[in-house]
């Protein structure tokens, strides 16, 4: 399996084991799946012919209503990223996720780049297809079947012959689709073991975000393990930076152990 290593501002390094073209292509199923009993019951709820007789000759009207129910289907995978966490449902039930090839959570414009590039990655020479198919050409209905189905597949073909396993879109868009881990150590994880008695210093620490808190942690517990001392107070350094709070405690690794069970008091009781 193909892995994407990422070194962090802290110089740490952090491996992600990347998706595979099976779990991509069987995802991919999945979601067209979803699409096709989509358009199924469409059809089956709405009686186009009672439509198109209401309507009669207006053909805009009709195009406009056609439009309008298969809206969702266009934009499914767009919008699902967008508020799944850069999955879908196909991506969810195969535990894999789209996210920066920095480590990062995509922006809303490198979502919509990767989807907008499906074009690419999946419709590539439909048109030419079209084309050539109007000619009229007898007898090469084959190599025209096979110029579709290049064209279908020139997205998982990108995947298999790349380094990060990316299609045009990825490529584009600086991202790539990982595959999430089942179970994870807890030491690898934000969480800390804190007790219900437990009082917060810090209320600021919630300037963080949860990957902020695992670089810090991974960051802390590999120099605390080193007794590297440079690293904890350039780590300390950067906290305070990042958050504006000052240090109560008189250690860098009293603080920062603390900093990190006040994020985990703050964002699980909010």
């Amino acid at each position: 399996m193909k892995r994407l290593q990422i070194k962090t501002a802290q110089n740490v390094n952090i491996n992600f084991a990347l998706a595979n073209v099976g779990q991509r292509l069987l995802a991919f199923s999945i979601d067209n799946l979803l699409k096709f009993a989509y358009i199924y019951f469409s059809i089956k709820v709405f009686d186009f012919t009672l439509i198109q007789a209401a309507f009669g000759d207006d053909n805009w009207t009709l195009k406009a209503i056609d439009i309008l129910i298969f809206l969702p289907i266009t934009f499914y995978s767009l919008y699902s990223e967008i508020l799944m966490d850069g999955q879908t449902v196909g991506k969810k039930l195969m535990k894999i996720k789209v996210i920066n090839i920095d480590g990062f959570k995509p922006s809303i414009t490198d979502y919509i780049m990767r989807w907008f590039l499906r074009i690419i990655d999946f419709n590539l020479f439909i048109l030419i297809f079209v084309y050539v198919a109007s000619l009229g050409l007898d007898g090469r209905e084959e190599l025209l079947w096979l110029l579709f189905l290049f064209g279908k597949m020139l997205g998982f073909l990108l995947i298999l012959s790349t380094n990060k396993s990316q299609r045009f879109g990825d490529i584009i868009a600086n991202t790539v689709v990982i595959a999430i881990k089942d179970e994870v150590k807890f030491s690898e994880t934000i969480l800390e073991n804190i007790s219900n008695k437990y009082i917060p210093t810090y209320p600021n620490v919630i300037k963080l975000s949860d990957n902020d808190a695992r670089i810090i942690k991974e960051t802390f517990r590999n120099a605390s393990k080193f007794n590297d001392y440079k690293t904890l107070i350039k780590l300390r350094s950067k906290i305070l930076e990042v958050t504006g709070i000052t240090s109560k405690h008189k250690t860098d690794k009293e603080f920062i152990d603390a900093v990190l069970k006040d994020y985990n008091f703050y964002t699980q009781n909010m």
